[in-house]
């Protein structure tokens, strides 16, 4: 596994909290790896939160059980966010949040572009490679389009 690879759930975490998820990798190293549910609407918008109350509405999505306060932000538009870390060839993660509100508010970011989403998935070294190997995750293909339009 590496980042910027797509892992979905297999029928093994039917039942759980990762039932029919598919997971961006953004974090895979000896330490252990980071990523984020991609295809699961968390069910407010970023308007609805108090700290963003003054924003336009931009959905938000669940990216895992895992600091489930905190905002996070996957994107392509490195020229409107710095401080993003490059993950795969045109997808960063992270960077400075707000730069990103500032260009949803002035119409100039839009989901195609921006993907935010609240907590995370964390595996400790080896954790997801055991994971895998016992069945519970495969690697799907994925791209931006497909991370986008869930």
């Amino acid at each position: 596994m590496q980042a910027g690879n797509f892992i979905q759930s297999t029928g093994a975490l039917r039942g759980t909290y990762f039932e029919n998820a598919i997971i961006f990798l953004t974090e895979c190293n000896d330490a252990g790896a980071v990523g984020f549910i991609v295809n699961r609407p968390f069910g407010r918008s970023l308007h609805e939160l108090e700290a963003y109350k003054h924003s336009t509405p931009f959905p938000l999505y669940e990216g895992g059980p895992v600091g489930g306060e905190q905002l996070f932000l996957i994107h392509r538009r490195p020229d409107l966010i710095e401080g993003g870390e490059r993950v795969a060839a045109s997808i960063y993660f992270g960077g400075n949040m707000e730069q990103a509100v500032a260009a949803i508010n002035n119409d100039s970011l839009g989901k195609q572009d921006l993907k935010m989403l609240i907590g995370y998935c964390g595996w400790d070294a080896g954790e997801l490679e055991a994971e895998i190997a016992e069945g519970s995750w495969k690697e799907v293909d994925g791209s931006w389009e497909d991370m986008v339009n869930h």
